[in-house]
């Protein structure tokens, strides 16, 4: 006998408050999943550009024509740069954690304290970002 459930419509954006960790934590791997593949895809694309470097040749580093080295040194002297760097390291840490909770899950490790562990992932996640800002502020006036 099979049962039928009302969910509501989906597009009720007022049912977010009864969202669980487990449902949040689901949200959340799916957004960092995507956006690691989009910057893996923009990665791609200004590596490609880097024609010279890829011969590795160090004349061309060193005579500073090289467009791999100007364009990543122009970039790593932007704050918005650094504070994307900063915010990439926050997903992918996120995204990591989140994978090997969910691992765990999967192995039938900590089932029952999944909500705890999800929110173990977002505060390690934290710490390690905020750890990691001197880091990648260094060197840009912060």
């Amino acid at each position: 006998m099979s049962q039928s459930y009302n969910r509501g419509l989906v597009e009720d954006f007022g049912r977010w408050k009864e969202f669980s960790a487990g449902m949040w934590a689901w949200i959340f791997h799916k957004f960092t999943g995507w956006i690691l593949i989009g910057y893996l895809f923009t990665h791609i694309a200004v590596l490609s550009t880097a024609i010279g470097a890829a011969s590795g040749d160090p004349s061309l580093i060193q005579q500073e024509t090289d467009v791999y080295t100007t364009t990543i040194q122009g970039l790593e002297s932007l704050f918005i740069v650094r504070v994307m760097e900063v915010g990439l390291l926050a997903v992918a840490v996120f995204h990591i954690l989140n994978g090997l909770r969910l691992l765990m899950v999967d192995l039938g490790i900590g089932l029952e304290a999944q909500d705890k562990s999800f929110y173990a992932s977002l505060i390690l996640t934290g710490v390690i970002t905020v750890a990691s800002v001197p880091t990648f502020m260094r060197g840009v006036g912060f």
